[in-house]
């Protein structure tokens, strides 16, 4: 469909997290904070989808179809009309910089540049952001470089989508310890589970017979690979127990193989008349399955909703945390975390504070004798500090006070 193609070319994916060749990650601030500050995205809890895997398993293949059903459901309406999303046979693909081949094309971390805005069924605004990792464990990539694309990007997702290939293998299942043990601390700290929904996407699955393609037969593998039994070393155990402490919300899809013309012709560009048919027919459920309205889920730190200015502090803050030689110990994850948290507090009620005295003595507003001004202030402050202690914030006393 034309619309959804022309739609797409408005935005583009925009380096965010960049790997240097020492290894060391830096943040671009300037351009996060030019997609997350514009005026009618900053003040919007977010939802945040981010694909992270292996390198050439199809994750930034997969992020244009998201592309694709994004537009389409949120610029031009066409949610009622399920299929048409996906765009004509004929129409190459475009978006997220993807190839075939055995090197990777993806450096560190990408955010579409491009915000997406959407009402939700109780009528709250919220902004939707694309995420697309670094492709992981390459020639290229040290162990902490693999660990800290997908630490930060788990951390700062509501919807990670863990793209594997063929089947859930137990190295993959070890990929997750680091947040297990973070995820035990955080509980502890707040109650509240600290990552929200994990979505392992096993590509290329070869056995129907055994587990039917989609979110059914996903669900049989996970319960398999998640299953708990004292034949298991301890370790192993204890792994899984914690996985399941973590995320709100864990499930599985498995996709069927996209066909040879996918796989094999270095000159395919993406167009649906070259993928297998049940390929795309698992994209037309898995994609509205996770992005559809009312399946987004917001991005949520210590029990409180992350608005889009609130999450460039997080980002900052993730970022220091992960520029040692080592990667970090969970108690400095969760430390870290605490105080992000606490200055969003603080950012917030300072912005109370700030929008209360702009009525009362901005630029055009008349002279305020010293006296008014006062008690004006005392009350702003008042306010401000009401708005400082009511949002929950994590560590507790020692980190805000």
């Amino acid at each position: 469909m034309a619309e959804v193609q022309d739609a797409i070319n408005v935005g583009k994916p925009i380096p965010i997290v960049l790997a240097e060749e020492d290894h060391q990650f830096i943040l671009d601030e300037e351009a996060l904070e030019s997609i997350l500050l514009k005026d009618d995205v900053k003040d919007r809890n977010v939802v945040v989808v981010s694909v992270a895997g292996s390198y050439r398993k199809g994750k930034s293949f997969l992020m244009d179809f998201f592309l694709r059903y994004m537009k389409a459901t949120y610029h031009l309406n066409l949610i009622k009309e399920d299929a048409h999303w996906i765009g004509s046979d004929d129409k190459p693909l475009d978006g997220f910089t993807w190839r075939g081949g055995s090197d990777r094309d993806t450096t560190g971390i990408l955010m579409w540049s491009e915000v997406f805005k959407a009402t939700l069924e109780d009528g709250e605004k919220v902004a939707i952001i694309l995420l697309d990792t670094q492709g992981t464990f390459d020639s290229e990539s040290t162990v902490k470089d693999c660990a800290t694309v997908f630490a930060l990007s788990t951390l700062l997702s509501s919807i990670q989508i863990y793209n594997l290939k063929f089947n859930i293998q137990e190295d993959d299942l070890q990929h997750l310890q680091l947040f297990t043990e973070y995820g035990r601390l955080a509980l502890e700290d707040t109650g509240t589970k600290p990552f929200q929904k994990l979505q392992f996407l096993v590509r290329d699955w070869s056995f129907p017979y055994e587990a039917e393609y989609g979110a059914e037969g996903g669900q049989k593998i996970l319960d398999k690979r998640l299953q708990i039994s004292d034949k298991q070393h301890p370790e192993l155990q204890s792994l899984r127990k914690h996985i399941k402490s973590c995320f709100s919300d864990i499930s599985c899809y498995l996709m069927p193989h996209p066909g040879l013309n996918v796989a094999t012709n270095p000159n395919f560009d993406g167009k649906l008349s070259d993928i297998e048919p049940d390929f795309k027919q698992n994209l037309l459920t898995l994609i509205p399955m996770l992005l559809k309205p009312n399946k987004l889920i917001l991005k949520e730190i210590g029990g409180q909703k992350i608005k889009a200015k609130e999450l460039v502090q997080y980002f900052k803050a993730y970022i220091k945390l992960f520029t040692g030689a080592e990667l970090p110990e969970p108690k400095s994850m969760l430390v870290t975390t605490a105080e992000a948290n606490n200055l969003s507090a603080v950012a917030s009620a300072r912005e109370v504070y700030r929008q209360m005295m702009d009525t009362i003595c901005g630029g055009n507003r008349p002279y305020l004798n010293t006296n008014s001004l006062d008690e004006e202030h005392i009350k702003s402050k008042d306010l401000a500090m009401e708005q400082f202690i009511v949002k929950r914030k994590m560590g507790g006393d020692e980190f805000s006070e």
